[in-house]
């Protein structure tokens, strides 16, 4: 999410380049190496080092958990899940090549991952010319299921989509915290933040409120206070951050620092621990966010608990992203009956009703799941629901 547009390019070229040399004569994720008929390989292609570390690390934790749980209880049709494990090192390029190699050389089914929107859309050429399904956990960018008004027939995500995040914001902002003036920063080198941004503009204008000012700022700038300055003179009710936990924390700081106490929105990039520890407590204070589960939901404490005990700590957001995604892949392969990487992709298209960790998931024609989303309000060094929304 965080990766340009000539990152993308550059990524697919070295992807092709690759599939030339490794793929000729190859289909479904084969190829003349004999398979494990024992086990299906699923490629989990995630952010494991690099600066988006966190959220890739906790979204692999999740979907070990549902492999883990379902192999336990004897796996799919008598047949075990492999993950096979590959690190994106938050580069849009190195995304590509993992996914290659994940389907050249390890010959896996499905790809897993990774977390972030942009190496998303960057694998989907070389998977999709290879059939072999991707099952994104937290892309939640329009643009990885849909591409210019057509469905990809391989891509799928079991999180919510920027269009759900920035029009419950917008609809937040207008209605509940009853804003009608906004300014936006957002990082321009973000797909994930761009879509957002824009989303929540049309949005918040379509209500009757007004966007007064736009600013951006790049992925590991340090010192964003002479923006929000600029910012500050507009005047505005609230400020919307759609941003990751890294830059969100500095900025709402800084933010903080200059006098900036109105309302803080964000999305579910915010969903991470650090946003408090960079920011401050108090800092971090009147800021509201959206995401996808609250921990204080019934339904989600199965989850919760079977985590805690497996990694001795509370998993973030992007962890039950995580779960979710195995447990569509694991609801998708049972019912698939197959290792076949077409009738898997059939299966996922038709997941319906199925108990995930943060609730019910039906997918939709553009390969979105319909789910709830929740708002969070950051107070007093804790989090409180503050609306839910069901599409």
């Amino acid at each position: 999410m965080k990766f340009g547009k000539k990152g993308r390019m550059a990524a697919l070229l070295a992807g092709v380049m690759m599939l030339g040399g490794v793929l000729t004569g190859c289909g479904g994720g084969g190829g003349d190496k004999k398979a494990d008929t024992s086990e299906i390989k699923v490629g989990a292609n995630f952010e494991l080092t690099g600066n988006v570390a966190n959220y890739g690390v906790a979204t692999y934790e999740g979907l070990e958990l549902a492999i883990d749980e379902v192999n336990a209880a004897g796996g799919i049709n008598g047949k075990k899940i492999k993950l096979v494990k590959a690190d994106t090192k938050s580069e849009t390029s190195e995304a590509v090549n993992s996914a290659t190699k994940l389907i050249a050389d390890d010959k896996v089914k499905v790809l897993v991952g990774p977390a972030t929107t942009a190496p998303v859309i960057a694998e989907t050429q070389v998977a999709t010319e290879h059939k072999v399904p991707i099952l994104a956990p937290c892309a939640t960018s329009a643009k990885v299921t849909v591409e210019n008004g057509k469905v990809q027939p391989f891509v799928f995500r079991s999180c919510f989509i920027d269009p759900q995040q920035g029009d419950v914001m917008a609809k937040f902002a207008k209605d509940n915290l009853k804003a009608t003036t906004a300014v936006i920063y957002f990082d321009s080198s973000s797909d994930y933040s761009k879509s957002l941004a824009q989303v929540f503009k049309e949005k918040f204008e379509a209500a009757g409120g007004k966007v007064l000012m736009e600013e951006a700022f790049v992925q590991k700038d340090q010192d964003f206070k002479a923006t929000l300055t600029k910012l500050k003179t507009a005047g505005a009710q609230v400020m919307f951050v759609p941003a990751y936990y890294e830059e969100v924390g500095k900025i709402v700081k800084q933010a903080r620092e200059l006098g900036i106490a109105t309302p803080i929105l964000g999305t579910d990039g915010w969903d991470d621990p650090k946003v408090k520890d960079i920011a401050g407590a108090d800092a971090i204070n009147n800021t509201f966010f959206c995401t996808h589960y609250s921990d204080k939901d019934a339904e989600v404490k199965p989850f919760l608990d079977a985590y805690n005990k497996k990694f001795n700590h509370a998993p973030n957001v992007f962890a039950a992203l995580g779960y979710d995604a195995g447990k569509v892949l694991i609801d998708a392969l049972k019912r698939a009956n197959s290792d076949d990487t077409e009738k898997i992709a059939k299966a996922i298209a038709e997941t319906k009703n199925l108990k995930a960790g943060t609730g019910t998931i039906s997918m939709d024609a553009n390969h979105n799941p319909i789910k709830q989303a929740v708002i969070l309000e950051n107070k007093n060094g804790g989090r409180e629901v503050v609306a839910k929304i069901v599409p």
